[in-house]
């Protein structure tokens, strides 16, 4: 993918005003499932900085070991979005 494609994709995400026009610009844009894995993944990683274990993060958000153990890395070694979303969500 062009990196000019990715920089418009993260301005257009930018432009949103509202919870309803982010839902429907994900519609558009992605498959029931591809929305359903990152909220799964965003749900993840609020438990993982909650420090909950990764038997209850499974078994609470259905996700595999796998995709804990990923969130988990990008928590500890990643860009720091996780940190920033959650952070922002909780004020």
């Amino acid at each position: 993918m062009k990196t000019d494609s990715r920089q418009m994709l993260y301005e257009a995400v930018l432009t949103l005003k509202s919870a309803e026009e982010c839902k429907a610009f994900f519609t558009d844009l992605c498959s029931v499932t591809e929305v359903k894995a990152m909220a799964q993944r965003l749900e993840v990683a609020k438990m993982l900085s909650e420090k909950q274990v990764y038997n209850t993060i499974v078994d609470e958000t259905g996700a595999s070991s796998a995709t804990v153990s990923r969130v988990n890395r990008s928590l500890n070694h990643g860009a720091g979005g996780y940190q920033t979303v959650l952070r922002r969500l909780g004020d």
